[in-house]
């Protein structure tokens, strides 16, 4: 809790989000494993290549189901936030150069 001029104000921790939110963020993290994982541990498998094939690009798309499900529960913000710091090309940013990028 902060007190600023005589009014309360309250800040939410991780643990006091609601329950959506938490699950929002693990359906965030699991849609980023599946798109990680799915394409390096498939190949791996004793199956036929049309089964890899098939297999791969079905493990993508409910990665993406899952991410824009997760990205509801917790925001369009939040959901912006993730994919912004996932994208290649923000990696070298600098600290100022993001912060622009985050006001517009």
């Amino acid at each position: 809790m902060l007190v600023i001029g005589g009014v309360i104000i309250q800040k939410k921790s991780m643990l006091q989000k609601p329950w959506i939110y938490k699950v929002g963020i693990v359906l965030i993290v699991s849609s980023i494993l599946i798109w990680v994982l799915s394409p390096i541990a498939i190949p791996l498998l004793p199956l036929t290549n049309e089964v890899k094939v098939i297999s791969i690009t079905s493990s993508l798309i409910i990665g993406e189901v899952i991410f824009w499900i997760g990205a509801l529960m917790v925001g369009k913000e939040v959901a912006n936030k993730f994919r912004k710091s996932l994208n290649p090309i923000n990696w070298r940013k600098n600290y100022s150069q993001k912060q622009r990028d985050n006001e517009k």
